[in-house]
């Protein structure tokens, strides 16, 4: 005896109800991201959307040929120190004074031998530039030094001894300059305070005087700090391009910094996996050719998009004009392209990957179709078993 469709429903009503449900409602289904759809929809809600929906065009190429990338040249300036730095708190100082003749303040008494005169000179011990930015000299009293070069604070306290020594000369010498240093830290071999020099030093001079950087240069970046500003650099274009070897200042602080060079890719794709960039720059279609491909099986065509976070100049460049921006320093920005027509792949040749992009490639909609029927087959199996044996067993 046969059971008929009716029959089946009445004594299985739950799998019936069930099955029909997985028909109708595909968007239930295990999935590895949202589909175009899906995405297109989200980003028409204006308001709780949180990020911009951009396609892919020849034009918008043209406006992130424009995205450029920090500069310390563009940032600082190519700042040079004067030939003498100046002297600051903190800074060691040494000085010797010499007079005329013997028997001064300074210099030793005349002796009775005619042909010795005595010591003519004496030394101070090394001092501290104190907060108050000055130093003490016996009989002179406290000489303001900040913001002054050897030769002026000589001066200085040569004023300070006239009419008290005897024709005095002075010699300031900066043991240690404190004031005048560059603190270098992070991926170096020796994280030091590095001394600048009078000649007036470079970026690349005071990291190679810490014993030069521990990483790879593909993937190492320097950050540097003046002041409230900052700017982080690869340090293969440093390399490349001398401008960007900029004169160190004081009080700069130069930090080296491991950062893997990668993007993501996942969904239908032939490789789901954080991928190194190992060019100096990488297009749409050899990431997507890094990452495996489209499947053939799973992926959309029209639905290859790219997550990124955009500096705000870009984003507003980008941005339909009829919606407003929030004025944050990075905009998620999501970049849609359809490579089923050739003109999408030759979009793709010149729009650029960067490090930290994520990859997505949604899955086609008869994949979920496909799934509905392959569930609803292994659902029906066993149901289709019992009433075979159901069948079997009734006279």
């Amino acid at each position: 005896m046969q059971i008929g469709f009716r029959a089946f429903c009445a004594r299985f009503p739950l799998i019936f109800l069930f099955s029909l449900g997985v028909l109708t409602g595909c968007s239930s289904l295990p999935s590895a991201g949202p589909s175009v759809d899906d995405i297109v929809r989200q980003s028409a809600l204006i308001s709780g959307a949180g990020f911009e929906l951009i396609s892919i065009t020849p034009n918008v190429n043209s406006v992130l040929a424009k995205r450029k990338a920090d500069s310390f040249i563009n940032s600082f300036g190519d700042y040079r120190l004067s030939i003498d730095p100046l002297i600051g708190i903190g800074d060691t100082i040494s000085i010797t004074i010499w007079e005329a003749s013997a028997g001064g303040l300074f210099s030793g008494p005349l002796l009775t031998d005619r042909f010795s005169t005595g010591s003519k000179s004496a030394t101070i011990p090394e001092q501290v530039v104190g907060r108050d930015g000055a130093i003490t000299v016996p009989y002179a009293g406290r000489i303001r030094v900040i913001g002054q070069n050897s030769n002026g604070v000589q001066h200085s306290i040569e004023r300070a001894l006239e009419g008290k020594a005897i024709q005095p000369q002075v010699l300031v010498t900066v043991v240690r300059s404190v004031s005048n240093s560059v603190t270098v830290s992070g991926e170096v071999a020796n994280g030091a305070r590095v001394p600048l020099s009078t000649k007036g030093d470079r970026l690349l001079d005071v990291i190679a005087a810490a014993g030069g950087v521990r990483t790879p240069v593909r993937e190492t970046f320097i950050q540097l700090t003046r002041g409230e500003r900052t700017a982080r650099v690869a340090m293969s274009r440093i390399v490349q391009d001398p401008r960007e070897n900029v004169f160190m200042r004081p009080d700069d602080v130069v930090t080296i910094i491991r950062q893997a060079q990668t993007f993501v890719a996942f969904g239908a794709t032939g490789r789901n996996a954080e991928i190194p960039i190992e060019a100096e720059t990488v297009s749409l279609s050899q990431a997507l050719a890094k990452a495996g491909g489209l499947l053939d099986s799973r992926a959309d065509p029209a639905g290859v998009f790219v997550l990124r976070h955009e500096p705000y100049e870009i984003a507003r460049q980008l941005a339909d004009s009829g919606r407003s921006l929030t004025a944050r320093e990075r905009e998620p920005i999501v970049y849609h392209l359809n490579v089923r027509s050739v003109d999408g792949m030759f979009v793709a040749q010149n729009f650029p990957i960067f490090a930290g992009d994520v990859l997505y490639v949604s899955n086609s909609p008869s994949t979920d179709v496909e799934k509905a029927f392959q569930l609803l087959g292994q659902l029906l199996g066993p149901a289709s078993a019992s009433a075979t044996l159901y069948r079997v067993a009734t006279p």
